[in-house]
């Protein structure tokens, strides 16, 4: 689909690489509900770590840091104001999974599409600090 939007085929294996690698990590951590092909006959697969919350934890605790020193690797802040914007992003980011793992469930189903709906702030937040 991107290769055909952009004509970009570096671009487009890497984009395909990116969907592989999340299913493949989705299928580490979800209990069995992630189809292995479209339509209703595909088995369902998960291996289910999210039964573990140390597991989780640490298996996703390593990836952001993953994630964090790869970026780091590959920018450089332009100024005091994007370095402590960026760590700011990373506490937050990482104070809401923590909340998420080990705080309360939603008080229903309107509070998470609120949630759902704000997460478009973080990202204009990464774009941002990304930009400096």
């Amino acid at each position: 689909m991107y290769w055909l939007a952009r004509k970009d085929q570096r671009a487009a294996i890497i984009v395909g690489l990116c969907v592989l690698s999340h299913w493949i990590l989705d299928l580490i951590v979800h209990i069995p509900d992630l189809p292995l092909y479209p339509g209703d006959s595909s088995p369902l697969l998960g291996l289910g770590l999210w039964h573990s919350k140390l597991g989780t934890l640490v298996l996703e605790t390593l990836l952001f840091a993953g994630g964090i020193y790869l970026y780091l690797g590959a920018t450089r802040p332009r100024s005091n104001a994007a370095k402590y914007s960026f760590w700011a992003l990373i506490v937050f980011l990482y104070g809401i999974y923590l909340t998420n793992i080990f705080g309360p469930p939603p008080p229903g189903v309107e509070a998470i599409a609120w949630a759902g709906q704000l997460q478009w702030l973080f990202v204009v937040w990464a774009w941002w600090v990304d930009r400096k």
